[in-house]
């Protein structure tokens, strides 16, 4: 079977006499036209059939069938990432012209094409590389380092969208119109670095992103000032520390010994209720020591002053409790025709004086 389709390719009329480049570049969203002309001869008597594949971009892959026309159709509803912007550009491929039109270009539509056109005896085939290539996105423009005179600076310029290669280029463009003479541009990166910047390098500077199909720009106002003061700012910065330091030394300072007062009260507290005894019954001590003296007493007289002494108003009943409790705003008052006895007369009555104790306010016996 080769060796006769090479005799029938051989013997053939079909040619394809396109001879446009076979490598094309389009911008996306563009619209490119892929050529693919051809020729019969009388010899070529079988139906015609034209095929449009987007080849695999390696061996391991399948290609992909775009558009075809056989039979006098065209066939285009293939599920390919194409389908839909693929069109002949003629409308009867028969008269030679097997061109097609791919609308709407996308990055991802890069890739080898080939047409192919076949009429028994004969079949040719043409291959192009499509580029599809993306113009720079709009670039930004920034500085890295302070722009302090006497520092180094970097001018940074990325696009983030672009076919390669890309190309950046920077201009001043007001003042001098000059970059820096001690300026390095670097094309590739989009950056330029100054050394030792002084204040003649503020002004307006453009950064311009470029590629084969298209372009764009971004501006930066850089404004070179002198260097702050870092020495009164570190002071600054020690001085408010140790002031903090200071207020919080105070603060607990205080805190502590308002602890240490509280402490230390509560603790004399607890000493003098240490030392102090318990108070004792005013009514049971006066009692005891009303019946202990009438008892020293009675035992001291005579049986002749037994009457006299039973007489007396005074001794006639010992105290009650409640009389030793009341106040002494309600203390009964000694009637007014008793008078007191004193001691030279308790002696010639045949009495002994006898020594009363004190009592002190809490109901102790000093």
């Amino acid at each position: 079977h080769t060796s006769r389709f090479s005799l029938f390719c051989l013997t053939s009329g079909l040619d394809i006499t396109s001879s446009g480049p076979t490598t094309i570049e389009s911008a996306s969203g563009q619209s490119v036209k892929l050529d693919c002309q051809f020729t019969l001869a009388t010899e070529d008597s079988g139906p015609l059939d034209i095929e449009w594949s987007l080849l695999a971009s390696d061996n391991q892959g399948d290609d992909q069938l775009i558009i075809m026309y056989s039979g006098d159709r065209t066939y285009e509803d293939y599920p390919t990432p194409v389908k839909g912007r693929v069109h002949f550009n003629s409308a009867d491929p028969k008269t030679g012209d097997a061109s097609i039109n791919l609308t709407g270009l996308k990055s991802s539509d890069s890739g080898t094409y080939q047409c192919k056109v076949k009429k028994a005896p004969g079949v040719r085939s043409r291959k192009m590389l499509l580029i599809v290539m993306v113009k720079p996105s709009k670039p930004r423009c920034y500085i890295e380092g302070h722009a302090y005179e006497g520092k180094d600076i970097v001018l940074r310029c990325t696009s983030n969208e672009g076919s390669k290669p890309m190309k950046y280029s920077w201009e001043k463009t007001s003042d001098s119109k000059l970059l820096p003479a001690s300026s390095v541009l670097d094309p590739v990166e989009g950056s330029v670095n100054v050394k030792n910047v002084s204040a003649s390098a503020s002004g307006i500077y453009r950064c311009v992103a470029s590629n084969r199909i298209g372009s764009d720009e971004c501006v930066l106002d850089l404004k070179v000032t002198a260097p702050p003061n870092t020495a009164g700012i570190v002071a600054g910065s020690i001085i408010a520390v140790l002031l903090i330091l200071l207020l919080i030394a105070i603060i607990l300072f205080c805190c502590c010994r308002a602890r240490h007062r509280k402490k230390y009260e509560k603790e004399i507290c607890n000493e003098i209720r240490e030392d102090v005894p318990p108070p004792k019954s005013r009514a049971s001590t006066a009692r005891s020591f009303t019946v202990a003296s009438q008892r020293s007493s009675l035992g001291s007289m005579s049986p002749s002053n037994l009457h006299e002494y039973a007489l007396k108003p005074q001794y006639d009943k010992i105290p009650s409790s409640e009389e030793y409790d009341r106040p002494p705003s309600q203390a009964p008052l000694p009637p007014p025709t008793a008078a007191k006895m004193a001691g030279p007369n308790l002696s010639r009555m045949g009495g002994i004086p006898v020594m009363v104790p004190a009592q002190a306010r809490d109901g102790s016996i000093v």
